[in-house]
């Protein structure tokens, strides 16, 4: 059973839309998919209670008699949202639940820093040497200096880019009625979905 966990130390930087928006891609695809949701703000929780009926069903873990928290039975594909300042045993717990982390980074000094920290503490750990890790720019101007810095820097690194997100209010617009890019018209958010098609083919790849 796939299980992506989607994590970076640093907060604002995408991570509950990345988590979001890759459960709505599984359900679509027919998977019975499940969100958990790590973070004490809880927005994964909250996108999911604004998910219409209608649309590809996607659930949450359940709370065990023993408190632990378990997928729904029959769930065949897991996407894991995370808060900020994830560490220790916090950060070692959830990540060896993943067969595949995705690390989202903005443009900025800032959160390439706090990327690189995070991405040089999880080359460390032998525990998670055969986690596959893949790497995603968030809300990129493509057309700005800072994101040759962050192509730059990804490219040091050795992970996969998986993709490269532009900024636009597209996704913050879908959040507020619980929807993703593949609940709508895709001839509506055509070039968001490109920007998602090596996400997408590298969460499926075994």
């Amino acid at each position: 059973m796939p299980v992506v966990v989607i994590a970076n130390p640093k907060g604002g930087v995408g991570k509950s839309t990345l988590s979001t928006q890759l459960a709505g891609y599984w359900a679509t695809q027919g998977h019975k998919t499940m969100l958990g949701d790590a973070d004490r703000q809880q927005s994964s929780r909250l996108w999911l209670s604004l998910r219409p009926q209608q649309a590809a069903p996607i659930g949450t873990w359940k709370l065990g008699p023993d408190y632990i928290a378990r997928p729904p039975e029959g769930t065949s594909h897991v996407v894991i949202d995370t808060p900020a300042g994830l560490h220790g045993w916090r950060s070692n717990d959830v990540l060896r639940m993943a067969n595949k982390l995705i690390v989202p980074v903005q443009a900025s000094i800032f959160d390439i820093y706090a990327a690189q920290d995070f991405l040089a503490k999880l080359r460390e750990d032998r525990k998670l040497k055969d986690l596959d890790v893949g790497l995603v720019g968030v809300r990129v101007d493509e057309r700005t200096r800072a994101a040759e810095q962050l192509r730059e820097f990804f490219s040091r690194l050795p992970y996969p880019l998986l993709g490269m997100l532009r900024p636009t209010t597209t996704y913050a617009h879908m959040a507020a009625h619980g929807l993703t890019l593949w609940d709508v018209n895709p001839h509506q958010v055509e070039k968001d979905l490109n920007q998602w098609a090596g996400i997408v083919r590298w969460a499926d790849a075994r």
